[in-house]
């Protein structure tokens, strides 16, 4: 490529060999194409600021393409601000554009270089029945009127409304009225859903379990609504520290209190819905796995009870996978205007393609085939884990309920400290937790208390589970 006065310049040339591709597309898309190589080439910074670029004639004869093709796309690179020029001046680069495109990041939670995760909150998702749910995906893609693709409902397609009411109401035990279901991009957008209702209300506090989900801080937070840690005894939240708290809302998991594997008792239950009448109040429920449950029937859901007092949310990121962000909110008749308000001024409603195919789902029994096929899965590793932990740690125990897809295990004090024994496992690529991870105010370590680890199992086969449990051990022994 010649500069502007018959010398190649660096940046210009190499910038031809950007420009050589485009110049040998198809015509009708040539001059796209060339505006475009000329645009990356300013932006990679192959042709820097203030480089003068060769006149359109010079410039066609190198390429081998028309004049009027280059001029055109000088001048629509000059109206975009890429390149500057002026009568008998000719052609430069601009200095508007500052730096290259930075490459795409992945900031996905992951653990990286391990040998084995114990990291607990993601289920199997080679589990993901693809066959099933692509052939949802044709068939609603075939059958699915050209108006359902407008802007939806903000609380979801009355059809998946109604089949999740009649799902929540079949395996949960949930009062569930279509007209009432808010559809989702998980418990996380329903957490702040509400969060913003409760701020609206002039609501400023929101009790949470503790230990508890890391989560509420932020996403209370980012509603302008306080997150106020209470305890937890043997049956669920404490009701004394409930009540001297001042809240008038609460977030609870009581089929199965995650951390702790906790299962809030019938008189729990009773305590925490009087509570929530004598002071006007709200309680959130969140249901995140109380489909898997091992030794009986799951118990119903706190909802059920009273669904005036009680808000209820789900997912499918345990049943299904994480990245479908897709979940419900049910809320009291009272509370629905507003939430509904709120979901519209948030994202105009739930992708549509989305809620239909997991309708047709719902409807079809796939759904239910996917909750059995899990629950058989999770049953065995969860079976795996502890006999793993019995046989490489002697005097182990694991506590809270058959259920769910973690478990607590708290290890005999020898094998302490916790931060010694973090440290040596991590060491031997073993990724894991401990439950003091998700307390709100962790207690500083004595060095004389057992470890007490929240390993999941849901993702991690039987063979893998075992071959885990060793490294630790092996770890620790060394």
């Amino acid at each position: 490529m010649r500069s502007g006065h018959g010398h190649p310049g660096e940046g210009a040339s190499a910038a031809w060999e950007l420009l050589l591709p485009a110049a040998s597309a198809p015509a009708r898309t040539r001059g796209r194409s060339l505006q475009a190589a000329l645009r990356e080439a300013v932006r990679s910074g192959r042709l820097p600021a203030g480089t003068r670029l060769p006149s359109s004639r010079d410039l066609a004869v190198d390429l081998g393409v028309s004049r009027g093709l280059v001029t055109e796309a000088y001048e629509q690179l000059t109206a975009e601000g890429y390149l500057r020029s002026g009568r008998g001046a000719g052609t430069w680069v601009g200095d508007a554009v500052r730096s290259a495109r930075p490459g795409a990041r992945d900031l996905a939670p992951r653990s990286p270089g391990t040998r084995a995760d114990f990291v607990p909150g993601t289920p199997d998702l080679a589990l993901f029945p693809r066959s099933a749910w692509a052939a949802a995906q044709r068939a609603v893609l075939a059958e699915l009127p050209h108006r359902e693709l407008g802007y939806p409902d903000p609380r979801g397609l009355p059809r998946l409304r109604t089949a999740l009411a009649e799902l929540l109401s079949r395996r949960r035990g949930v009062v569930a009225d279509p007209e009432r279901i808010v559809v989702v991009s998980g418990v996380a957008q329903a957490t702040t859903l509400l969060g913003h209702v409760l701020h609206a209300r002039g609501i400023r506090t929101v009790g949470v379990e503790d230990p508890g989900s890391p989560q509420h801080d932020a996403l209370y937070g980012s509603a302008g609504v306080a997150a106020v840690p209470l305890p937890l005894d043997a049956e669920g939240v404490a009701p004394e520290p409930l009540r001297a708290s001042g809240v008038r809302s609460l977030v609870t998991t009581p089929a199965h209190q995650f951390p702790t594997g906790i299962a809030c008792s019938a008189r729990r239950r009773a305590e925490l819905l009087e509570w929530a009448r004598s002071v006007d109040g709200l309680i959130l429920e969140d249901d995140y796995d109380g489909d898997f449950r091992y030794d009986r029937a799951p118990v119903g859901a706190l909802q059920g009870l009273d669904p005036d007092r009680v808000a209820y949310t789900g997912s499918v990121s345990k049943s299904l996978a994480p990245g479908l962000r897709l979940g419900w909110l049910l809320v009291p008749e009272s509370w629905t205007e507003e939430v509904v308000e709120r979901k519209r001024t948030m994202d105009l409603g739930h992708p549509a393609l989305d809620q239909a195919l997991f309708a047709r789902f719902l409807e079809r029994g796939d759904y239910d085939r996917q909750l059995r096929r899990c629950q058989r899965a999770y049953r065995e590793r969860r079976d795996a884990l502890v006999a793993a932990l019995d046989a490489h740690f002697p005097g182990s125990a694991v506590s809270g309920i058959a259920a769910g897809l973690h478990v607590i295990a708290a290890l005999p004090q020898r094998y302490g400290p916790e931060e010694r024994f973090l440290a040596r496992v991590a060491r031997a690529g073993v990724a894991v937790r401990p439950l003091s991870a998700y307390s709100h105010a962790p207690a500083a370590g004595d060095g004389a208390q057992d470890v007490r680890l929240v390993l999941g199992y849901a993702h991690v086969p039987p063979a893998r589970i075992l071959e885990g449990v060793r490294l630790m051990a092996k770890a620790v022994a060394d």
